[in-house]
């Protein structure tokens, strides 16, 4: 028995866990507040932004991990 008593704390967590996600989940009743937030939700996503798009950058050259000299590289390999 004493053995299985390191399951007692993981096994606390869990249900923890499992109670605090379904009252987290639970079902609730609609609100007044549910529209006016979708009404500001609604008129900020047609609002222009104020930051310009993102421009993506163009990737760079993954490296190889092998030094190369600069000056060996016009010669033929040795």
């Amino acid at each position: 028995m004493e053995i299985l008593l390191w399951l007692a704390a993981p096994l606390a967590v869990t249900a923890l866990a499992m109670l605090w996600a379904a009252w987290l989940g639970r079902s609730r009743d609609a609100r007044a507040t549910d529209e006016r937030a979708h009404e500001r939700l609604s008129r900020a996503m047609r609002r222009r932004s104020r930051k310009p798009l993102m421009v993506a950058t163009q990737p760079h050259e993954r490296s190889s991990g092998v030094a190369v000299r600069p000056s060996s590289r016009g010669r033929g390999a040795r």
